[in-house]
C-alpha cells in the first residue's frame, strides 16, 4: 500500500478512536505508537477529555506525547508542563445554564481538579478506568462560582440534548460554540477554543505545518481538526452524519479494530507491521 509522503506529525483523539470500545488503548496500538516514536514522529492527543483523565490514559503509550484537552482549552508538553489555558468566566457558564434543562440531562462543569455534577454517573465514570479525575455533587441552585473549563451534558435520548443546545445558543451563542463529541454528549466551550487552533499552536512551536500532520477523529469535535490537518481520518465507528458532513474524507476501521494503529502501521510507518 502506498505510503503517506511528507507526514511528520500524528494526531489522534482518544475515545472512539485510539481508545477500544473498553476506554483502553491495545497493546498493539501502543506497540504502533512507540515505534511511531522510535522513528521520531511528533505525536499529539487532541481530546475532550479533562487533561487529569487524559494524562492517566497517555501515559500508558510510554513514549513522549503532546496533550491537547477539553477541546484544546488546555495544552500541555510532553513532559507535563502547562503551555495554555482558558477558562470560561463564572457569568457565562451561569447564562448558559439559565434555561430550563430536562431533568434527566446530567450536567458537568469541568474545573481545574474536579468535575461538578448535578448528579452521579456510573456511565461516565466507565470512562476511566483509573480514577484520576473525580466527580463532585453539587446543586447549580446554591452554586457561586460557575467558572470552567468547558460545560458538558449527558443524556441517552439525542433529541432532548438538541433541543438544549438550540435553547442555549439562542442566549449565548455570541460567546460560546458547541459539539457533539457522541450523539449522547453535548459539549460548549469558548468560541476561541477548537482543537484545530491548539494543534496549530503545537505544530507552531515545533516548526511543523499543518499539512505535515495526519489526525484521527470520531466525533464532531473533530470536524475542523480531520479538515485542517494534511490527511483526515474518520474512523470505520463514528456516527454516519459525521461521515456525510466530510465526504471527501478516508474512512478507516473501527476503535474495535485497532483502526489507527493498522492504517499508521501500513501508511506511515517505514517499518511494516503485522496488521493481524
Amino acid at each position: 500500500m502506498t505510503k503517506l509522503k511528507n507526514i511528520k506529525v500524528v494526531i489522534s483523539d482518544l475515545d472512539g478512536t485510539l481508545l477500544n470500545p473498553q476506554h483502553k488503548i491495545s497493546d498493539y496500538t501502543k506497540s504502533i505508537f512507540q515505534e511511531l516514536h522510535n522513528q521520531n514522529y511528533l505525536i499529539v492527543v487532541a481530546t475532550g477529555r479533562h487533561h487529569l483523565d487524559a494524562m492517566a490514559i497517555i501515559e500508558t503509550l510510554d513514549v513522549p506525547v503532546y496533550l491537547l484537552s477539553s477541546n484544546g482549552a488546555r495544552i500541555h508538553s510532553p513532559e507535563k508542563e502547562p503551555l495554555f489555558s482558558f477558562n470560561l468566566s463564572s457569568d457565562v457558564v451561569k447564562a448558559a445554564l439559565n434555561v430550563d434543562i430536562d431533568p434527566e440531562i446530567t450536567v458537568v462543569l469541568f474545573k481545574e481538579n474536579v468535575w461538578q455534577t448535578n448528579k452521579l454517573s456510573e456511565k461516565l465514570n466507565s470512562f476511566q478506568a483509573d480514577l484520576k479525575y473525580l466527580p463532585e455533587l453539587v446543586d447549580y441552585k446554591t452554586l457561586e462560582d460557575f467558572g470552567a473549563i468547558k460545560i458538558f451534558f449527558s443524556n441517552d435520548d439525542h433529541e432532548k440534548l438538541v433541543a438544549l443546545k438550540d435553547a442555549i445558543l439562542e442566549k449565548s451563542s455570541s460567546e460560546l460554540h458547541h459539539a457533539f463529541s457522541l450523539p449522547t454528549c453535548l459539549e460548549f466551550m469558548d468560541k476561541s477554543i477548537d482543537k484545530a487552533v491548539a494543534i496549530a499552536t503545537v505544530l507552531e512551536k515545533e516548526g511543523f505545518t499543518m499539512d505535515q500532520a495526519v489526525s484521527f477523529g470520531d466525533g464532531f469535535n473533530d470536524v475542523q481538526m480531520l479538515s485542517a490537518t494534511g490527511k483526515g481520518l474518520i474512523m470505520g465507528n463514528a456516527p454516519a452524519l459525521l461521515k456525510e458532513t466530510l465526504p471527501h474524507l478516508e474512512v478507516i476501521k473501527t476503535n474495535a479494530e485497532d483502526g489507527v494503529a493498522k492504517y499508521i502501521a501500513s501508511r506511515i510507518l517505514d517499518k511494516e507491521f503485522a496488521t493481524s
